[in-house]
């Protein structure tokens, strides 16, 4: 038997390579997007989403379970000692002035 009898079973001409090199691309580009999308989607479900209702900003949609913060309401006029205090004083001069 010659050197040449068993080359054509061993090894593969370079048509059939290109033509496996042809078909192996797409597959590849289809494993990739796939996976990056499945990557974009996981973060994206993974982080929640930032909605507005009745004027408060809810951060997730775990803010159900957060802990409750309650800000009792304060004087309407924000300046409520300085006028009590400048009250005082005009009420102080006048009494001094007589």
């Amino acid at each position: 038997m010659t050197e040449g009898a068993g080359d054509h079973i061993t090894r593969r001409p370079e048509k059939v390579e290109k033509q496996i090199m042809r078909q192996t691309k797409p597959i590849r580009r289809l494993r990739l997007l796939s996976f990056t999308g499945a990557v974009v989607l996981a973060s994206v479900a993974s982080t929640g989403c930032q909605v507005d209702v009745g004027g408060q900003t809810l951060p997730s949609p775990y803010y159900i379970y957060d802990d409750v913060q309650y800000f009792a309401p304060g004087p309407e006029f924000k300046l409520s000692n300085e006028a009590a205090a400048m009250k005082a004083s005009k009420a102080q001069q006048a009494l001094d002035s007589r």
